[in-house]
Formats: structure tokens, sequence, C-alpha cells
């Protein structure tokens, strides 16, 4: 074959391996050997994780903006994986666009040297005939000649119709590619990823605002409660453990005090992990057993209820001392004024954001629930709320941002029934459900840190999450 014809041989080769190296790995490369890419397709779902959810804003009759605030799940504001693989692919849609545009481009020039090769095979075939017809009039020798020029040349005929069909195939390539990178583009545009840093910085700025919004929120209204999710099983049916809402983020440790009289031993783990697994790190033994199930840990000293008294207790595990004790004036006890379920459950101890609180019932306020706010170093009752809601009556109650939330009953059905704020010494009748899926609670405590209500269950240590409605202060508030 000559130099030309090797040329031709060799240019034809290398586009007909380009060609079937595009129809074979470009489409799955791309995505267009599966579903084709739509603006409606699953990638338009794309968007960034939001951290924090503000699920209403308004203004009240004063002006304040007021929203709903959810305090967020751990990992705040990561960067979205589908979006940076739609980025990813953007880019690499582009490269193979642009790859695409310098092999139409050789394609066209050497498309373009074929088509005067066909053109000049086809004189040649009809000269060729002419010569055949004249043949006689020639020398034997040229048209031997000619006659094997003609005889290489005829397999590049079908060729020549391959190589056709392979640079419309790319043309067809080309307009995909285009195509695609429109949808990609329209799809970045939509969710507003021009710049992914960008996006990120917005979402961090974000999170940063809320987080100076969450410092200027006043107490929480209580909205939801959702749940449970159960820690453990042990122990008898009633029960208490608890962790300290004013310990520092790296102290996590748990408390327990199994039984709700006849019991002066507190166990202690290092975590929920621990306590889980049931790897106790120290045990205490108090020096008066306690009454109930409703004690609090709070700034690193247990408060309990005498056995037999209405007689508070600070115990410092710190110390291994008792701080203080006082009586509570006037408080029923030993099941004169307990909760629905019994259990000696008279004096229900609790803390959140505003402090220490005691609730209780008296003869004089005819067994309805007293609250009392108390010193937490010495026990001093500094004010004291009467409401009309009977004690007795009560499944459990608990203490938010100096309102006390009273549930309807200890067993299956039960909801948060009763409110009393103590900042405007007010009541309200709630229907705040929540679901009691071991059928019977002996302890409900809300801790102000996690923002959870801590529940023994029927033998089940459980966490209820909450869900609160926030006001936001301004300046202008007073």
């Amino acid at each position: 074959m000559s130099p030309p014809l090797l040329k031709l041989g060799a240019v034809l080769s290398t586009v007909a391996m380009i060609s079937n190296w595009m129809s074979q790995t470009l489409p799955s490369l791309v995505g267009l050997n599966t579903t084709r890419i739509t603006t409606s397709d699953t990638l338009t779902q794309i968007s960034p994780k939001e951290g924090w959810q503000v699920y209403s804003s308004a203004q009240d009759p004063d002006g304040r903006c007021i929203c709903t605030v959810v305090a967020p799940e751990q990992n705040l504001c990561s960067r979205d994986a589908k979006s940076r693989q739609l980025r990813q692919l953007l880019e690499k849609v582009q490269n193979m666009s642009q790859s695409i545009e310098v092999l139409n481009l050789r394609t066209q020039r050497d498309f373009q040297y074929v088509l005067k090769m066909e053109t000049q095979m086809k004189g040649l075939k009809a000269k060729f005939r002419q010569i055949e017809d004249d043949r006689k009039t020639l020398m034997t020798k040229h048209f031997q000649e000619l006659k094997e020029k003609m005889d290489e040349l005829l397999p590049l005929i079908p060729v020549l119709e391959q190589y056709k069909t392979d640079a419309k195939l790319i043309t067809q390539f080309k307009e995909e590619i285009r195509n695609l990178s429109t949808v990609l583009t329209g799809i970045q545009e939509e969710i507003g990823a021009y710049d992914y840093e960008e996006l990120h910085q917005r979402v961090l700025s974000l999170e940063t605002r809320l987080r100076d919004c969450m410092k200027k929120l006043t107490c929480g209204k209580l909205m939801k409660i959702t749940g449970p999710i159960t820690v453990k099983i042990s122990g008898t049916r009633f029960g208490a453990w608890m962790t300290d809402p004013l310990a520092s983020e790296k102290n996590n440790r748990v408390w327990y005090m199994d039984s709700y009289t006849n019991n002066k031993i507190v166990r202690e783990y290092k975590s929920i992990a621990d306590f889980v697994s049931g790897a106790e790190s120290r045990t205490y033994n108090l020096p008066f057993k306690w009454a109930g199930t409703n004690h609090v840990v709070y700034n690193g000293s247990l408060y309990f209820n005498k056995y037999q008294s209405n007689i508070i207790i600070k115990y410092s595990f710190d110390t291994g001392r008792v701080l203080a004790q006082r009586s509570l004036e006037y408080a029923g006890f030993h099941n004169v004024y307990p909760y629905t379920w019994g259990g000696f459950s008279d004096i229900d101890l609790m803390a959140d954001e505003i402090g220490l609180w005691a609730v209780y019932a008296t003869n004089q306020n005819a067994g309805n629930i007293v609250i009392s706010q108390l010193n937490q170093d010495t026990l001093e009752v500094l004010k004291s709320w009467s409401t009309g809601y009977p004690k007795r009556s009560a499944g459990e109650s608990f203490m938010i941002c100096g309102t006390l939330y009273v549930t309807n009953s200890h067993l299956t059905g039960a909801k948060v029934y009763y409110s009393y704020s103590t900042k405007t010494s007010t009541y309200e009748y709630t229907d705040i459900p929540f679901h009691n899926q071991y059928f019977h609670i002996s302890m409900l405590d809300y801790n102000a840190r996690d923002r959870a209500l801590y529940a023994w269950n029927n033998g089940h240590q459980v966490l209820f999450n909450v869900t609160l409605f926030h006001v936001i202060k301004t300046e202008d508030d007073t």
C-alpha cells in the first residue's frame, strides 16, 4: 500500500477506535446509557441539609419578632454530598464537551480529506471503466497497473461508509453533551449552587446568627413531646435516673436510684454509654433513706425527700456529706398527697432554667398543688404559688422555664393536661399527648441542658424530646 493510503488507513483506524470508545465509555460516564437527566429528576431534589429549623415567624402587637426555633441535631451544616457530586459531574461534562469539540474539529478536517479521496476514487473508477473499454488500444502493462491500484482501493469504499457513520455518531455525542451541560447548568441555577463555598459560608453565617438568636431567647413554652427513646431496661417497676443540668459538656455522669423506698444506694456512671453497659464508676451510701422517685441532681448535689418526713436533704457527691436539710412547711408526706401511682411521691423536687423547685400539696391549699422556688444552698423557700389542681389527680409533673406542666395520669393515654406559669401566676388547660410506651410512669423530670424529659417507665429508662416555643428578646425589651 502506498504512503498516502497508509496515512489514510491510520487515520481511519484511529477514528474507529475513538468512535468505539465514545460509544461505550462516554454514555456510561455521563449517564446517557441509563435514565436521561431532566430537571424533574432526582437531581432537582438536592439541597444542603439544614441544621436549624425555624417553623414560623410573625410580629406580636408590640412589633417584636416571634419565632419558633428548634435546637439542631449534631454535625450542623455539614457539606451536602449530593451538591458536591453535582458540581463534580458538571465539571466532568464541561471537560468532556471541550474534548468533544477538539475531536470534532479534527474529525471535520480528516473528513474533508476522505471526501476528497472518495471523489478521486470515483473518478478513478470511471476512468478505469473507460480504459477497460479501450483496453485493446492500450498496452497490457498499463492496464495491469491500473487494475492493481483499483483492487487496492476497492476495500476502502465500505470503510468510508463506516467513517461517515462514525462522524454522525460523534456529532450526536456532541449534541448530547451540549444538552446535558444545559440541563446541569439549569439544575445548578435552580438550587443556587454557583459557588458552593459561598453557599457554605452563608449556612455557617446563618448558624452563627441563630446561635446569637438562641442567646436572646426568652424561656420556652412546651409545644410537643416526642419519643420515647429507650435507653436501658433495669431495676424494679419504680425508680429514678438523671444527669446534672448544670454540668459541663464534658461531664455526662448518670445517677441511678432504684425503688421508691427502703433504699440508700445511689449508683454513678461516667456516661450514658457506661450506664447502658452497666459499668459503674462509684457507689454512694446516703445517710438517710429516700421517699418516692422525685429526686434531682443539681450543680453537683443530690436533693431528695427524707423517708417518712417532709424534710429535704442536700447531699454533696464530691464530699459525701449532707450540706443542708430543711423541713418543707405544711407539705404532706408518706402518701398523704402523692401522684396517682402512690409510692410516697408527695414531694417532687425538680430543676429548670430558672433554678430549684419543690412541688407538693398542703392541707391549707385543700390538697391542691403548691409550687415553691428554693434556695439551692439553704433550701429556704424563696416564693410559693398555690394552684387549683389536685395533687392526687396528677400523674406526674415537671418544670420548664418557670412553668409547671402536669400530666393527667401515669398510665396509657396520659397527656400534659394542665400548666401553671409562675411568671404570670396564671394557669391553662393543655392537650399535649405523649407516648407512654410501657404503660406506667413513676418518674418524669425535665433536664434543661439536654432539652429532654427523663422518665422511669415500668422498669425502662427512657428519654422524651421536647419542642419549645420561644420569644426573641429585642434591645427595646426591658
